[in-house]
């Protein structure tokens, strides 16, 4: 009886390394396209399904809104409206992070936090806390060149440049490179 018992054991150890490969495979299977192909591929896939051009575009875009809100003393109204857009920009942003390049991922994580950092001291500081729109205009001041440096890799890895709403809008099919 011991030897029937211990075969039994066998089998079932056997049967855990099996299951595990199927889980595997079956779990491979329901990888997003940003997960597959190579490093160029992955990258273009983000940066369509992911809005990476859309989300740098827009960064770029309330930054100049704030320091034209600012530079023009516009009422605490009007810019903490422009500071709330950037927060919720960079917000949205955020979370299409991460990229599958971890150094497009740092950039734009950083870039994306300097946004939100700006967009808070602006906000707060919009009834005339100088020293609070000072900060902001620091951290403001990071933000673009960051993008850049995100756009820099994206280009790096994949050959193209991709489009975002302040270079050229992509063509009607919906490619990040402007097709």
């Amino acid at each position: 009886m011991a030897a029937v018992g211990s075969g039994r054991r066998r089998r079932r150890r056997a049967a855990v390394p099996l299951g595990a490969v199927l889980v595997a495979v079956l779990l491979a299977g329901c990888a997003g396209q940003e997960q597959s192909g190579s490093p160029a591929a992955r990258v273009a896939t983000w940066m369509g399904a992911g809005g990476g051009g859309t989300a740098i575009g827009n960064l770029e875009v309330d930054v100049n809104n704030v320091d034209l809100a600012v530079s023009r003393h516009d009422p605490p109204g009007a810019l903490r409206t422009v500071c709330a857009l950037l927060a919720a920009d960079a917000a949205t942003a955020e979370g299409n992070l991460p990229t599958p390049d971890t150094a497009l991922t740092d950039a734009l994580n950083t870039a994306y936090l300097d946004a939100a950092s700006a967009a808070d001291d602006c906000y707060r500081g919009a009834a005339g806390d100088a020293s609070l729109l000072r900060r902001s205009t620091e951290e403001r001041a990071k933000v673009v060149p960051l993008l850049e440096v995100a756009v820099r890799r994206v280009a790096a890895v994949t050959g193209h440049t991709p489009s975002t709403p302040t270079t050229a809008p992509p063509s009607g099919g919906g490619d990040p490179f402007g097709g």
